[in-house]
């Protein structure tokens, strides 16, 4: 026998899920797939409380299968179904298959005697905890043509868990939608219908108990515009459950054909007999749709990064790619910034520090030559004046090489980010200083004018000539000669006076001198070393910027070479996706024309 087209566009959709890694997906195919090929057409009621539903089935059945009244609340689920004997049983255990290559669980099932029908349809039997539904077994001919009546608890508002859940276990073809027509269609009910629109290919609104409401035909016209309203067009049924029980007591075909349960019947038969070709082209269409609707969302768009998923997907991995080749080219520009900034801040500081500590020598100089004789001095101060000036070369050095390593590890600080620490400054050592010594000449001693004893001879004649001359010239006044012992005393103590300032002279000409050369091989000094700092700092930045753009280009290298893994899974996930879409579209298109098809159409 040639399988019917619905059934291949089932199977399709099966595999497709299955290629999308959509278990659950696969496993609500193939439960459909069960479902249609049952020949049995179960139906399920579903309502509000007190809304008539387990009278519905009793007016179905012409029976009191199902138990009604004010005081009795239906709590578990009832199926009613063919039994050549009444027959009720309590299943504690629905049944549950496992996955593929398990095994089906049968259900528990614990008989109970017919009086106990209500209790256990209220969920008042002690000693069975853990009932799943109540199975009640009838010889009707309604059940032996091939029917199942699933009975539920009332929904008082609209809880889409407690709805699939319901649908779920019923693997119903068709719902009827159980409303007392006295009232107006409830906001919870309207949504439920929509809801279960969605799912499931026939909904039945049934209007219960029209022999109590003269203006049924109003709210049945006005139930089907407010169903229209929210794009839901289900069949409007009333019936009286009460009218069709009295018909059949006393088998009048007037009154039941007033209790509308021939035109419901006539509903529930015709589709009975479609179920494996309309009916089933019409759920397998709209299951289609649904799987199709689940299956392409994610493959529009990534998925959102708020929800867990179990690996970046291509996408997000050539837009994380993207934003490190950006953020390489910042940190790239970020980091030889903060080196020529660092090194400018390092060149002034050291030529700032050189200074300050050549000048504090310098007024040191100043302060010694000032009192101290370059002639009896001279060789303490020079000494003192070369280990006072490496001295200051080698805090200059030291601290420059402090400063570098400071820089070096702020330079390598923009690297964090790509899994690089402090071992990622190059490797160097100090260059030696034992250069510098070698060119810094030593201080040699200045010409300075010494007082020799002749000098100190004739500048006392000097000096005594004028005291004996106004002196000896004062005296003749009162008649002594011109060279007398006052005239001589006086040229002795001008000639020592004379000899004293010139001696005093003189030295300060030595130290104005020594002080000159001091200053002139300081500045000597710091001209050199601070050529020798500027050309090490070169050095040392030249040694940084060549191990970060070396280190920069290796770690560009990478990240293009990422992008590029990136934009080929990207380009053949895109690929990929066009192909699923394509896959879907035509899968889709199959549904559409399944849906169309005329009646009795095969593959």
């Amino acid at each position: 026998m040639i399988a019917p087209i619905w059934l291949d566009v089932l199977d399709e959709t099966a595999r497709l899920s299955a290629a999308h890694g959509r278990t659950d997906l696969v496993e609500s195919v193939q439960q459909k797939r069960t479902q249609l090929l049952d020949p049995r057409l179960r139906v399920l009621v579903l309502g509000e409380p007190k809304q008539g539903k387990s009278q519905l089935i009793n007016g179905l059945l012409n029976a009191p299968a199902c138990p009604v009244g004010d005081e009795l609340t239906t709590v578990l689920p009832t199926v009613v179904t063919h039994a050549e004997n009444p027959s009720v049983a309590l299943v504690h255990t629905p049944p549950a298959r496992n996955r593929p290559g398990g095994t089906i669980t049968e259900p528990d099932r614990t008989p109970l005697p017919l009086d106990q029908v209500a209790a256990a349809v209220g969920g008042k039997l002690g000693g069975h905890p853990g009932a799943a539904h109540v199975e009640i077994g009838l010889p009707r001919a309604l059940l032996a043509s091939g029917m199942v009546l699933i009975d539920t608890p009332g929904l008082d508002v609209l809880d889409p868990a407690q709805l699939d859940a319901l649908t779920a276990f019923a693997r119903a073809d068709i719902v009827l939608v159980a409303s007392d027509v006295n009232s107006e269609l409830s906001p919870s009910e309207i949504s439920t219908i929509g809801h279960l629109a969605q799912s499931h290919a026939r909904v039945a609104l049934v209007l219960t108990k029209i022999d109590l409401s003269p203006r049924w035909r109003d709210v049945a016209e006005q139930s089907r515009r407010r169903l229209a309203a929210i794009g839901v067009r289900p069949a409007v049924i009333p019936v009286s459950a009460d009218l069709r029980l009295r018909a059949a007591g006393s088998n009048d075909s007037t009154v039941n054909a007033e209790s509308g349960f021939p035109a419901l019947l006539a509903r529930l038969n015709t589709d009975r007999a479609a179920k494996t070709d309309e009916l089933a082209r019409a759920a397998v269409g709209q299951l289609t749709r649904t799987v199709i609707e689940q299956l392409a969302a994610p493959l529009r768009t990534e998925p959102p990064e708020a929800q867990p998923a179990p690996a970046p997907g291509p996408m997000s991995r050539l837009h994380e790619a993207q934003r490190t080749v950006d953020e390489l080219r910042r940190c790239s520009v970020r980091w030889q910034h903060t080196l020529n900034d660092e090194m400018a801040d390092l060149l002034s500081d050291l030529e700032y520090d050189l200074r300050d500590r050549t000048r504090k020598i310098l007024r040191k100089v100043d302060e010694v030559f000032d009192k101290a004789d370059p002639l009896s001095d001279w060789d303490t101060f020079a000494q003192w004046l070369d280990e006072n000036l490496l001295e200051a070369d080698e805090a200059n050095h030291g601290w420059m090489l402090q400063r570098f390593d400071v820089i070096s590890r702020r330079v390598a600080e923009h690297f964090l980010a790509y899994g690089y620490g402090d071992d990622t400054a190059p490797r160097w050592s100090p260059t030696s200083r034992d250069h510098l010594t070698e060119n810094v000449p030593l201080m040699e001693q200045p010409y300075v004018d010494r007082f020799t004893y002749a000098q100190k001879f004739f500048t006392g004649l000097r000096g005594s000539y004028g005291g004996i001359l106004i002196f000896g010239l004062a005296t003749s006044l009162a008649g002594m000669p011109l060279i007398n012992p006052v005239s001589l005393g006086a040229g002795a103590l001008f000639g020592a006076k004379t000899v004293l300032d010139e001696s005093r002279g003189l030295l300060k000409r030595r130290q104005a001198t020594v002080k000159a050369a001091a200053q002139r091989h300081v500045d000597d000094f710091f001209l050199l070393v601070s050529k020798d700092c500027r050309d090490m700092v070169r050095q040392l930045q030249r040694l940084l910027r060549d191990h970060y753009t070396a280190l920069t280009e290796q770690l560009q290298q990478e990240i293009v070479e990422s992008l590029r893994r990136a934009k080929l899974a990207a380009d053949a996930d895109v690929a990929e996706r066009d192909q699923q879409m394509r896959q879907l579209a035509v899968l889709q298109e199959q549904a559409r024309r399944l849906a169309a098809a005329p009646a009795g159409a095969r593959a």
